[in-house]
């Protein structure tokens, strides 16, 4: 069974954290979490930036429901509250397979006028890509399996435990 530690996490967290200090070094960042699965990597993300001035604000979308498979059409939960004309924004996500999310988002940030845009996942399942999409800040590559914890769910359940690991078929 995969399954990727809460150690190798933080550990992984620390080290994307030390890279988007040195992009952004000096700079004002917006970091735009996309819910609901980002919100634990994203807090952890950004209690370890030290040397930013950073915003946060949230993206809310969905297209899995109830699933363990994209239905592929994007349902919009929450809009942005902040104005990005201009700012340098990174979007944080939590995984990216088909990319579609992240390539609407992206897409949307860019129409609205951001400075730069770059792209934190902590999980990419690349083996799932349809869609060409730049990814600056990849925490794990990870294989084409169902993933729960650490802010990913199954309907709604898993988001609590402190690790990554594949969804088990008598979970489903």
């Amino acid at each position: 069974m995969f399954k990727i530690t809460e150690e190798e996490i933080k550990e992984k967290v620390k080290e994307i954290a030390r890279r988007i200090e040195e992009d952004f070094k000096g700079e004002k960042v917006l970091f735009i979490g996309i819910l609901k699965g980002s919100f634990k990597f994203l807090a952890d993300l950004v209690r370890e930036i030290k040397d930013v001035d950073i915003e946060i604000d949230f993206f809310g979308v969905s297209s899995y429901g109830k699933s363990t498979e994209t239905t592929g059409v994007l349902r919009i939960t929450k809009d942005l509250n902040a104005d990005i004309l201009g700012k340098n924004v990174v979007i944080v996500e939590d995984i990216v397979d088909t990319g579609y999310t992240l390539k609407y988002i992206y897409d949307l940030v860019k129409r609205k006028g951001a400075k730069e845009v770059k792209i934190c996942v902590l999980l990419d399942k690349e083996a799932r890509r349809e869609v060409e999409i730049k990814v600056d800040y990849i925490g794990f590559k990870v294989p084409d399996k169902f993933l729960v914890g650490y802010g990913l769910d199954y309907a709604e359940k898993y988001r609590n435990l402190p690790y990554i690991r594949e969804l088990t078929e008598g979970e489903i």
